[in-house]
């Protein structure tokens, strides 16, 4: 299956609960290489790599959230894959 890469912005209550933790863990569960960070404006931002339907699975869990953050919006732009990350890590 080919590889593709999305970047996904998460709005909503997403900071201070826990969020970039959340995707760091459903990374590892999709196998999806990249890093999630905060951004100034208070929502989170995803670089996701990997399989494209493991990228859709992962992608699903992060409108879901975990119980204390609120995922309100989510835009998905579509990237040419990188392959430079070799784990999905935490920023910022």
């Amino acid at each position: 299956m080919a590889t593709v890469a999305r970047r996904f912005l998460i709005r909503g209550g997403v900071q201070g609960v826990g969020y970039r933790f959340f995707a760091q863990r459903a990374a590892a569960k999709h196998q999806i290489m990249g890093y999630v960070r905060n951004e100034p404006d208070g929502s989170v931002e995803v670089h996701a790599e990997g399989p494209a339907n493991d990228v859709e699975a992962f992608k699903n869990e992060l409108l879901t959230g975990q119980q204390w953050a609120t995922v309100e919006q989510l835009e998905e732009i579509s990237l040419e894959p990188s392959g430079m990350y070799r784990l999905f890590r935490v920023e910022r």
